[in-house]
């Protein structure tokens, strides 16, 4: 019984470091160098899904709640969410991706096509609580 719930302890703590990667992100476009606020959750299916939630460019508020992350996976062993996807609707495309942490607890975004060394990676960095649009 006792390895039984030493696996269980196990599994709760692997799930709480997958999760940490919920919540609420300061974004710059890599394009455009607008800021903009993204909302990391956990979907249905046990994939890590990300929506836009506040624009700093008013003429942009048509992407609030748009869904531009999906399908991330945690793979402990990396210590990263992988094998999803980021689309960015200014230019159409869609691009493989995977998310870390760097050391500073800053979220490391890598959007790539084909292999991960044909990418650009951009920095998101936490906060507390959802921004207000105005």
């Amino acid at each position: 019984m006792a390895v039984f719930l030493g696996g269980m302890a196990f599994e709760a703590n692997a799930q709480s470091k997958a999760d940490a990667v919920c919540g609420y992100f300061y974004a710059k476009d890599p394009f455009t160098k607008e800021g903009s606020q993204v909302k990391i959750y956990k979907a249905k299916d046990g994939t890590y899904e990300g929506i836009v939630c506040w624009v700093e460019n008013p003429a942009k508020k048509n992407y609030l709640n748009y869904k531009f992350l999906k399908g991330f996976k945690y793979n402990s062993k990396d210590d990263e969410w992988q094998g999803g996807t980021i689309h960015h609707p200014g230019n159409g495309n869609t691009y493989k991706s995977y998310m870390k942490f760097d050391k500073d607890g800053k979220l490391k975004v890598r959007g790539y096509v084909g292999f991960s060394l044909l990418g650009a990676t951009v920095t998101w960095t936490r906060e507390s609580k959802q921004r207000v649009q105005k």
